[in-house]
């Protein structure tokens, strides 16, 4: 991935946030399913989209 700054950073996350995660099926399943901590385990460590947001997290530091 190239190198971006801060402010192009935050707004491919917010992209991303906003095209992949806002409403999501899957979250919504899970957090009725298995609990808000459940859905959100998911995002973070199976979701590919968490998985590229993290990777955005990680260039922030």
């Amino acid at each position: 991935m190239k190198n971006f700054n801060r402010k192009e950073l935050f707004t491919n996350v917010e992209t991303l946030m906003s095209q992949y995660c806002n409403g999501c099926l899957l979250h919504q399943h899970f957090k009725e399913e298995g609990g808000r901590r459940f859905a959100h385990r998911f995002c973070i460590s199976q979701c590919t989209v968490g998985e590229k947001l993290q990777e955005y997290g990680k260039k922030l530091i």
